[in-house]
């Protein structure tokens, strides 16, 4: 559908704001997301993409575009964000993945505004983040966690040898380190000595103050996608078929998610005795209500050698690119592409419904 004079697309459907890019490390993940669920949104909506770049500027574009910085005829530059709540758009749809988009901070602007949105709300968003918040609140619920230990950026100056001994006493002698606000592997590195441990650290530091160490799991990369609402709206939670990630790189790295065709590929669905496939579903579901997901969420599973399971982390803005799981393990539960974004942007106006039920006066 050809966009129109002023660049938005008008066919008198509902309309649909794509909100894509951001100020995160996950910015062309995030563009690439957007431009394959703008591809099944088109024959059913109105749909405007919104970019916001690197410096935090918000521009209305006519296709989803890459680049930082919109120059160009085709986009309008908004100079205060507050101009998103003039533009006349019913539900947002964030693709933001990484910080400044899914930690809760779009989603606190978008309640702001009285705009529905896709995906799970401010607390849920900031608490799935945050992986060592996540980490807790799923041992607090009785779900099974990796064992970690918590760096902050001012205990890194101490680090030694002496150090990294304590550490691998408790967690094993290979430790996996990263962000606790990040995703898609930024950050992430694997160590077995002290001086390898250091530079993980250092790494990780580049992309938040705290830092996460984990026990190096042997096993499976298993994922589930979630879909539905809470507290009694509609059909409840829902989990697909699970998938697996078959990785041939030392771990899942981005450049496996996303750069290098031949570093992974998915399986889907997994291959699982069906007992199996369906705990790993109903745990999947656990961790999502316990940590308050509405909408969407991925939950990823490392399923150990020895049979041990253990929930490792929760996405609540999961990738939609060609190579994401969540889209194809939602396909193969038949639920194709378009029928799942629309589904999602009818949970998002049926939980916006529901909220505006609540009273705010005594």
């Amino acid at each position: 559908m050809p966009p129109s004079p002023d660049g938005l697309f008008h066919d008198g459907h509902l309309h649909v704001g794509l909100l894509y890019g951001g100020r995160s490390s996950e910015h062309e993940v995030s563009a690439r997301s957007a431009r394959n669920v703008a591809d099944a949104l088109r024959d059913r909506y109105r749909v405007t993409p919104i970019l916001i770049d690197r410096q935090g500027r918000w521009q209305r574009t006519t296709t989803v575009e890459d680049r930082d910085a919109m120059a160009s005829a085709n986009a309008h530059v908004a100079d205060e964000v507050g101009h998103v709540g003039t533009w006349g758009l019913d539900v947002v749809v964030p693709m933001l993945h990484g910080q400044n988009g899914e930690d809760g901070r779009i989603q606190g602007y978008l309640h702001t505004l009285g705009l529905p949105y896709v995906g799970p709300d401010v607390l849920a968003s900031a608490a799935c983040m945050d992986k060592e918040v996540t980490k807790r609140m799923l041992r607090d619920a009785g779900l099974p966690i990796v064992p970690f230990h918590l760096v902050r950026r001012g205990d890194a100056a101490t680090f030694d040898a002496a150090t990294f001994d304590a550490v691998t006493a408790a967690l094993g002698p290979t430790v996996f380190v990263k962000p606790a606000n990040s995703g898609s592997s930024v950050g992430t590195s694997k160590a077995s000595d002290a001086a390898g441990f250091q530079a993980a650290v250092a790494d990780a530091l580049r992309y938040d103050h705290k830092v996460l160490v984990e026990t190096a799991v042997q096993g499976r990369e298993i994922e589930v996608a979630v879909l539905g609402n809470l507290h009694g709206l509609g059909a409840p939670l829902q989990a697909s078929v699970p998938g697996e990630i078959l990785s041939t790189a030392q771990f899942y790295t981005y450049a496996a998610k996303y750069l290098d065709a031949d570093a992974a590929r998915m399986q889907v669905p997994a291959d699982l005795p069906a007992d199996l496939a369906e705990r790993i579903r109903h745990l999947a579901l656990d961790a999502a209500r316990t940590l308050g997901c509405e909408g969407l969420a991925r939950v990823d599973f490392f399923l150990a050698d020895d049979g041990a399971l253990y929930v490792n982390e929760i996405n609540t803005i999961p990738g939609f690119t060609a190579r994401s799981m969540y889209p194809v393990m939602w396909a193969a539960s038949g639920l194709p592409l378009p029928d799942l974004v629309a589904t999602l942007i009818d949970l998002a106006l049926q939980r916006h419904q529901r909220d505006a039920t609540l009273s705010f006066t005594i």
